[in-house]
């Protein structure tokens, strides 16, 4: 939706562990010599300030990134995901977040070619600037979900996509399904990342389960599910409760580094006793 604005959401529990995510399959792409590419369908402005109006009007940051970013305990991943945060800050303060475009950025040889789409007007033109040296770079305001295919398969058979839509509208978890099915049928061996809000929605609560069978049908190297619960519903019901990354043939190594992680984050940014992870794989 255009109304939508990621700054208010900038640095929360979700961001956390969806950037974690990124940030350790990016690192894993980039092992090899041979140049990927990253398709981000809602990429959003890029970064975010922590001290505007947006980001203080609702302080999610403060039980997210701002729980992790001076500690010194940190488990290796978590650890070199907050790195990037901080590289992000050259004054050390936490003042600024990275959108996962300016993850990418961090992260992407020069070589590695990155394709963003943003529908919101602002954010696009802000992204585009912050982008606008990169090479083999393309920043977009066309539709993320309709353009996928047309990004599939990329020249050097190397690409990781992620899609993370608002879910405002519940056409959004039709979108993603429906992308991914395509998607694996351009290009099976492709690296697809989803992340869902954890809700007590219906279409929310399915979308797990019909992306395994998506995956399952076809899917190179299977997939790995990973779920952060941190808080409960409200007193009517509602309330995001945590969320979700769906990976559709993972890094081999990525079971292994989100299992070190996921119990400190639990502890770190749990809201009640409650507060849980789920962490489930199925090898192609």
């Amino acid at each position: 939706m255009l109304a939508y604005r990621h700054a208010f959401h900038a640095g929360n529990h979700a961001d956390v562990l969806k950037h974690l995510v990124l940030s350790q399959v990016l690192r894993y792409m980039g092992e090899k010599e041979k140049p990927y590419t990253l398709v981000d369908t809602h990429a959003g402005a890029g970064g975010y300030s922590i001290e505007g109006r947006y980001a203080q009007k609702t302080a999610e940051y403060s039980a997210g990134v701002a729980r992790l970013y001076d500690r010194k305990d940190l488990p290796a991943p978590l650890a070199a995901y907050m790195d990037l945060v901080r590289q992000f800050n050259t004054d050390g303060q936490l003042r600024q977040y990275p959108g996962s475009p300016a993850i990418a950025n961090l992260l992407m040889r020069e070589q590695d070619r990155l394709r963003c789409y943003e529908l919101h007007p602002t954010d696009h033109r802000i992204l585009a600037s912050y982008l606008e040296s990169r090479p083999n770079t393309q920043v977009s305001d066309k539709d993320g979900f309709a353009s996928l295919k047309g990004e599939l398969p990329p020249p050097s058979r190397r690409a990781a996509v992620l899609m993370d839509p608002p879910y405002e509208i519940k056409t959004d978890y039709a979108k993603v399904l429906a992308a991914l099915r395509e998607g694996l049928q351009k290009f099976a061996e492709g690296v697809f990342m989803i992340w869902y809000p954890q809700l007590a929605l219906l279409e929310s609560s399915q979308l797990a389960q019909r992306l395994k069978a998506a995956a399952d049908a076809g899917a190179k190297k299977g997939w790995l599910h990973v779920r952060l619960t941190v808080t409960q519903p409200d007193e009517r019901g509602f309330g995001m409760l945590g969320s979700g990354m769906f990976v559709v043939n993972p890094p081999y190594t990525l079971h292994d580094e989100l299992q070190e992680c996921l119990p400190y984050l639990v502890e770190k940014l749990g809201q009640y006793d409650g507060a849980s992870f789920l962490l489930e794989q199925k090898a192609g």
